[in-house]
């Protein structure tokens, strides 16, 4: 027990150490040499391990790019300070899922759970940006009673339009997609903010509602027993919560069903995020409710679902047909040895590391045999880029699609093949992920050796299984509608709403 003890004081005393030199590394300054020497190295492994670099920008306008940097770094700088000078050239790649990550300030175990005890600064807001404002579409708390609608025009003195101009200039959809960076920004605004002017426990905020200037001052308030109590039963995992997706954090499900009629006709499934944790379940329970229904119209809604995995979308879609389908091309990495350069042990604890250790060999010889050549290029075997059987319990009716600019990565995936396949009509607005596909797949984790800032690079290039546009944009929708400031805070929803209407025309027409 002694023993037992003294490794766990020692893990705890590495465990603080770490974190001070992290953030002492943080605020220090690097010098302009050695900051160019990270330039480089971002550089040279984008070459050797990106599969698509020059997909939207040619070779020649980048490395100009890259020069010009290094040029503007004359005196050195903070990690954080030329994180915001160098994310803006990898942003001009225009790859989504490619993007230095923030040197940010880490935070000991006590320091984050006195924070968990405190309610957000900002986080107790919902927002909405367009172009250079920003606005509130919902005060949870009824803080200061600040009405929905109310736009933020000052935080500290400083305008929230500089803020939103530069922290515009970190971010990238795929392609030349431009309704992506409105729905990513609102919700990493106050990522960008925290990260450069700390975790404040008061702010200023000057506002605007109807031609009317207010000042707020807003507070980080402590907890109640009841809210802290109420956290705790959040965080318990029922049955339904794991099938369902559940997100303590924003105490909602990323996967739900419902029938939006009393005779069960529409079926509407929502998915926030395509995370693969307990879908096989979830799909199959649901399409069997949507058969026992006899259900003739499905709307599945994918609006603001950021992506995320293959095997759920293959397995969705596998629901959507009546007959075998490949969901994806063949994916295409630089080398036979990409599928190794993964970072196996990140993020493992002292007992993970030691199991994955032994199951090292075995990993080892899997990757090392994942890849293929054919036609001189070197492609990763996936078992989404095979034919899939339908489910026999698959949907022979109408599906309606909804999308937006916060439909990304695997939302795009899918969209784009059921587009393409004209087994579904999609409604709203161009998705922010890419109609002929992306980057992403698996990472190789880099991080820069002088600001030590992380670096992930995707390394799959990941296609639908269609015929491509080349049109560099995201999925187009069948009906263009908008979804407007005022539709949110009214808690409208046009784009649902046009497609209730469709149906019953169409059942009008049908009983006639």
């Amino acid at each position: 027990m002694k023993n037992y003890s003294a490794i766990l004081l020692l893990v705890l005393l590495s465990s603080c150490s770490s974190i001070r030199k992290h953030n002492e590394q943080r605020a220090s300054c690097i010098p302009p040499e050695q900051l160019k020497e990270d330039v480089d190295y971002a550089y040279s492994k984008l070459q050797q391990m990106h599969p698509q670099l020059y997909w939207y920008i040619p070779k020649q306008e980048l490395d100009y790019k890259f020069d010009s940097l290094k040029q503007t770094i004359t005196e050195p700088l903070t990690p954080l300070q030329f994180y915001f000078k160098f994310q803006p050239v990898i942003a001009s790649i225009r790859e989504g899922h490619l993007s230095l990550r923030i040197p940010r300030k880490k935070f000991t175990k006590q320091e984050i759970k006195k924070l968990e005890h405190t309610k957000g600064l900002f986080s107790r807001f919902e927002y909405y940006i367009d172009d250079d404002h920003m606005y509130i579409v919902q005060n949870k708390d009824a803080i200061e009673d600040i009405k929905p609608g109310t736009e933020i025009v000052k935080i500290d003195n400083i305008a929230v339009s500089d803020y939103i101009k530069k922290y515009r200039s970190l971010i990238s959809s795929d392609g030349y997609n431009t309704t992506f960076h409105s729905y990513f920004l609102k919700d990493l605004f106050f990522n960008f903010y925290t990260a450069e002017n700390g975790l404040s426990n008061t702010a200023t905020i000057e506002t605007l509602y109807k031609g009317e200037k207010h000042t707020y001052t807003l507070t980080r308030e402590s907890k109640s027993e009841t809210d802290l109590d109420k956290d705790k039963e959040m965080k318990k995992r029922t049955q339904e919560k794991k099938v369902n997706d559940y997100v303590a954090a924003s105490n909602s499900y990323n996967r739900s069903f419902k029938f939006l009629d009393k005779d069960s006709s529409i079926a509407y499934l929502q998915v926030k995020s395509f995370s693969r944790d307990y879908s096989d379940k979830f799909y199959k329970e649901t399409f069997a409710k949507i058969k026992n229904a006899k259900s003739p119209y499905l709307i599945i809604d994918v609006r603001n679902n950021y992506g995320g995995s293959l095997h759920e979308i293959n397995n969705l879609y596998s629901y959507l047909t009546d007959k075998p389908f490949t969901l994806i091309k063949p994916s295409q990495v630089t080398s036979k040895t990409t599928p190794l350069r993964t970072n196996y042990f990140r993020k493992s604890t002292p007992l993970e590391y030691a199991f994955k250790s032994i199951a090292y060999p075995s990993y080892f010889f899997a990757q090392a045999f994942s890849t293929y050549k054919k036609d001189g290029k070197t492609f990763y075997k996936m078992k989404v880029d095979k034919p899939t059987k339908p489910n026999k319990e698959a949907f022979n009716g109408k599906v309606f699609v909804l999308i937006n600019g916060g439909s990304f990565s695997a939302s795009s995936i899918i969209t784009a093949k059921l587009k393409s396949d004209k087994r579904a009509t999609l409604i709203g607005e161009e998705t922010g992920g890419a109609n002929d596909g992306t980057v992403a797949g698996f990472y190789s984790y880099q991080q820069l050796p002088n600001s030590q800032i992380k670096f992930p690079i995707g390394l799959l290039l990941v296609q639908p299984n269609i015929d491509f546009q080349d049109s560099k944009k995201g999925v187009t929708p069948d009906i263009v509608i908008k979804e407007s400031m005022q539709d949110i805070i009214d808690k409208k929803d046009p784009q649902l709403d046009w497609i209730k209407n469709e149906i019953n025309l169409e059942k009008e027409k049908s009983s006639q």
